[in-house]
């Protein structure tokens, strides 16, 4: 009884002293800490694309009153606990909306293009397409020494626009070569090419060509 009364005064000095309001939170300051849990967000998990908020799957923070009286009821979002994240991923996986990609298409000018022209004509000047072929040969038949050796297979104008597109990676059209028959031969050559006159020539050049070398297996 003696402590019971002890307490007693000693809360009558503390009302004296702060007043009622700073008492009630001595007595009972539990109550003012509970009373913070109402502005604390929660972490809910989205089950569809919200403006300013999230995309559907993803898991943010909102306050208790506007999912409960707003995303709850319409589900558009529900509660950021094991079973709902594993019932959202699942049906995400089933019914995954397909995200269309804005195309933004370029339009390609004159001038572009002509540069890309320019680029492929000098590297059709400056390379080199080189084939490897077999030789014809009759055994017991001597090989005469400076006697060009004869393909068994010559290399047509659909062998030169298939390499060119292979090593030099330009699609040349076949009317663009300038070749009246196959190449039957081993060596050097040069094929004469019809590009447009608007394409400028390198310099000391008087036409566009392509140097093909065949050598033998």
């Amino acid at each position: 009884m003696a402590y019971m009364q002890y307490g007693r005064n000693i809360l009558r000095h503390i009302v004296k002293d702060v007043g009622s309001q700073s008492s009630d939170r001595v007595v009972n300051p539990v109550l003012y800490v509970c009373q913070g849990v109402r502005y604390r967000k929660l972490e809910v998990i989205l089950t569809t694309n919200i403006d300013k908020l999230g995309k559907a799957g993803e898991t943010v923070k909102v306050a208790p009153g506007y999912f409960r009286n707003h995303l709850m009821p319409k589900l558009l979002a529900v509660p950021n606990i094991e079973k709902f994240a594993y019932l959202i991923s699942e049906q995400r996986k089933l019914y995954r909306p397909e995200e269309v990609e804005e195309v933004k298409e370029v339009v390609e000018t004159e001038e572009d293009k002509m540069k890309e022209y320019h680029t492929a004509a000098k590297r059709l000047e400056t390379t080199r397409v080189a084939f490897r072929r077999f030789i014809k040969f009759e055994k017991g038949q001597p090989v005469r020494k400076g006697e060009p050796l004869e393909l068994r297979s010559p290399i047509t104008k659909d062998d030169l626009v298939a390499e060119v597109a292979r090593q030099l990676s330009v699609q040349v059209e076949p009317e663009s070569l300038h070749l009246p028959s196959p190449l039957t031969h081993v060596g050097e050559f040069e094929v004469p090419l019809r590009l447009p006159k608007s394409i400028p020539l390198p310099e000391g050049k008087v036409r566009w060509t392509l140097k093909v070398k065949i050598r033998c297996k």
